[in-house]
């Protein structure tokens, strides 16, 4: 075969150069043949020397082959997610009021219970001047009373009534603080100010968004998987996330946890995973992938995805027989697994020592002769 190919070359070769030829002498011509010949003999003499433990009749199917061995296999797949803020606030005043000042600006860092805004108070602070001053004499006769009651003069009803009025009034003072307070506005939490939705001058009132702050030094990744991955993945699993948006970063860290709660509308459930942003590069709602494994073995017969044919009665591949001598082309029936990448596992109809066609399996059929090279 590999003559013919040769032959053919040598063919090809003197027809380019007819036409140099009419311009050339006999001598000339007959020197630069003889030349090629003997470049084309050399190479013959090495391509025999390659094939000189071969034996065959030049009708065989050339393939290259793979002897099958048991390895490890897995199995990942991509699940894409969101990033969310693990602390966030949406800032509400507790009570009604006009906003009398505005402390912070978007984008201001603020710490824990760092005074946001103020509403106005003056006709709280009016009262609670009231109520002191009235304590103040409710604190003297209580004492004067009791005093008395000590030496059994006056009556209980008089010792009662000015204890009671004692205690109301500090019970008075006591809320009428605690509305002081809720006018002054205060962070939950440690964060950035993300939004300032009411200015100095409006009203404020409960349940009315007046401020939005996020904490974004540590987020959650949190995705929704359908429930046929429900026993493929638990808390603790380690996952590889990446992001399109920086292809540079990559976390690898174990699931925080699993849901436990199956959607009815999409039949998902939530998979959440936590990561440190100490650069803050990361923002809330950037779209994640997370590279899940959820199949692994170690004794596994794994062929090229690429080499699986299919006929009316399944898959199947063509493995090296014996015929009067000869290798052949077998087609085999298989049994596939799980796919990944460019790799299949094979369940059923192949063992470990098989000797598969990797090479030229498009050029054979069952019982075709095949010649085993390199190619």
């Amino acid at each position: 075969m590999n003559r013919i190919i040769i032959i053919i070359f040598l063919s090809s070769l003197i027809m380019s150069c007819s036409t140099s030829d009419k311009e050339t002498s006999n001598a000339d011509n007959l020197k630069y043949y003889k030349e090629q010949v003997g470049v084309l003999n050399e190479k013959i003499a090495e391509i025999e020397n390659k094939n000189k433990n071969l034996k065959y009749t030049g009708l065989e199917i050339p393939v290259k082959v793979k002897s099958i061995e048991q390895q490890t296999f897995s199995h990942n797949f991509i699940a894409t997610g969101e990033l969310e803020s693990i602390e966030e606030a949406y800032i509400s005043p507790e009570i009604a009021g006009q906003i009398i000042s505005v402390n912070v600006t978007e984008g201001q860092y603020v710490k824990k219970d760092q005074v946001l805004a103020k509403l106005n108070t003056i006709i709280i602070e009016n009262t609670i001047s009231e109520v002191k001053t009235q304590l103040s004499l409710a604190k003297i006769l209580f004492e004067k009373q009791s005093v008395l009651w000590n030496k059994n003069i006056g009556s209980e009803q008089q010792y009662l009534q000015a204890e009671n009025g004692y205690e109301n009034l500090k019970n008075k003072l006591v809320t009428l603080n605690a509305q002081y307070d809720m006018a002054i506005i205060k962070s939950p939490i440690d964060g950035i100010i993300e939004q300032i939705f009411l200015k100095k001058g409006e009203l404020a009132s409960p349940g009315m968004q007046f401020m939005q702050i996020v904490n974004i030094d540590q987020l959650y990744v949190t995705l929704k998987l359908s429930e046929a991955y429900l026993s493929s993945i638990k808390k603790g699993d380690i996952v590889d996330i990446s992001f399109p948006s920086y292809p540079g970063i990559t976390f690898r860290e174990p699931v925080y946890r699993t849901g436990n709660v199956i959607s009815k509308q999409n039949r998902t459930f939530v998979v959440q995973l936590k990561i440190d942003n100490n650069d803050e590069k990361l923002k809330p709602n950037l779209l994640t992938n997370v590279n899940i494994n959820d199949y692994n073995t170690d004794k596994a017969i794994v062929i090229p995805s690429i080499i699986i044919k299919e006929d009316m009665k399944g898959s199947f591949v063509y493995v090296i027989g014996k015929d009067k001598g000869n290798d052949v082309a077998v087609k085999k029936y298989i049994k596939t697994g799980i796919s990944y990448r460019d790799k299949t596992e094979v369940i059923e109809g192949l063992v470990a020592g098989d000797v598969i066609i990797t090479d030229g399996y498009n050029n054979v059929s069952n019982g075709s002769v095949v010649l085993i090279v390199d190619l």
